[in-house]
């Protein structure tokens, strides 16, 4: 029986958007990066944004660092990208333990928050 041009000849396959790959295998299932948690606008630089591709990085490690040549926080980098924040935060962590890449947190989100400060608010929006 002759195959249907309009049905793609895998499930993973798409004819319109290509293969199809799950985020867990991008990852090779890990779900928190290496190295530690950083803040979702942290900001991030590729410290060689020329360096040659080493093969044990994926395609979208590359990605990473080559829209990482000037500083973009990591929200941006995974919009600009198209791929998921958790995904993105996991590559991010392999960029930074190979060298890569570095991460500038915002000191607001480095520091625990004042409790006085959130109390005041949160006061301030019962009298509205």
């Amino acid at each position: 029986m002759p195959a249907d041009p309009l049905r793609a000849p895998h499930d993973w396959l798409d004819q319109d958007a290509g293969p199809v790959v799950r985020p867990y295998a991008v990852t090779q299932g890990r779900v928190a990066p290496s190295g530690g948690e950083f803040d979702l606008v942290a900001f991030v630089v590729a410290t060689m944004p020329d360096a040659p591709p080493a093969p044990s990085l994926q395609p979208e490690h590359h990605a990473l660092v080559g829209a990482a040549w000037e500083p973009t926080s990591v929200v941006e980098l995974a919009s600009k990208l198209d791929l998921s924040i958790g995904v993105v935060r996991v590559l991010l962590g392999d960029l930074r333990s190979a060298g890569l890449i570095s991460l500038y947190e915002p000191p607001a989100a480095s520091q625990p928050h004042d409790v006085d400060v959130l109390k005041a608010v949160v006061n301030g929006l019962r009298a509205l």
